[in-house]
């Protein structure tokens, strides 16, 4: 067995996994409207074991300021309404049946913050499952040495690709790298319910520019984020 058998594009996949999740979960957040994806990080407390909502239920959006949940088992309702309560999206279900209504409260300012709370466990889950495909990845690379299946030089250099494609993820939230060492972070703010982006860049303020626009390219097409603190700045 040789080097080549450390999968490097596997650990890849894997981290772009977590963040399609987080993708996904966002896609829920970012408006006042009602969205079926809202409820997708719901589990349930199910027959003995965590299972998604979308596993005991239909959710469907009957208007646009209203989501409903079918629970297909009778059993099953009140459990499915304890989980959607208690799930920091300040939502609160009215049971009807085996029909839960859950209204969606209005995207004023109290709205905001809490999404924006929300938001910021869903990005800590995804860096946290991120950090553990990393790991998984560097004691794969040490076994593979210590079996005599790869040598020092190479651990060391899977070693550098693997934390590599880690530098995405920040302990502020999510960032963007280019080859040049140029980089942009979207994180929330510490005292306001805003996003902040900082953008840097080592080369020029051209490229500096160029991810600043992109990341708010990306932006821009959720206009509930309204307004955020932008900090550009060229080192030294």
């Amino acid at each position: 067995m040789t080097g080549s058998s450390f999968d490097l594009k596997d650990l890849e996949r894997r981290m772009r996994g977590a963040f399609s999740v987080l993708k996904s979960e966002f896609g829920g957040l970012r408006t006042g409207r009602a969205s079926a994806s809202l409820l997708d990080p719901i589990t349930v407390d199910a027959y003995g074991t965590p299972m998604p909502l979308n596993q005991v239920a239909n959710i469907s959006v009957p208007e646009s300021r209203m989501l409903s949940v079918q629970v297909w088992d009778k059993g099953q309702v009140h459990a499915v309404e304890k989980a959607i309560r208690e799930s920091d999206l300040g939502l609160n279900p009215m049971i009807d049946g085996q029909m839960l209504r859950i209204p969606i409260p209005e995207l004023n300012e109290e709205r905001r913050q809490e999404l924006v709370k929300v938001a910021g466990k869903y990005a800590e889950q995804a860096k946290i499952a991120v950090r553990n495909v990393r790991r998984d990845g560097m004691e794969q690379l040490k076994h593979m040495e210590k079996d005599g299946e790869i040598g020092k030089d190479l651990h060391h250099d899977h070693g550098e690709e693997v934390q590599k494609i880690t530098d995405i993820v920040t302990v502020n939230g999510v960032r963007i790298t280019l080859e040049d060492g140029t980089w942009g972070l979207v994180r929330a703010s510490s005292n306001k319910p805003s996003l902040v982006v900082v953008v840097e860049s080592p080369v020029s303020e051209e490229n500096m520019t160029k991810i600043f626009e992109e990341i708010d390219g990306i932006l821009s097409g959720y206009p509930e984020v309204g307004e955020y603190d932008q900090k550009l700045k060229k080192a030294a």
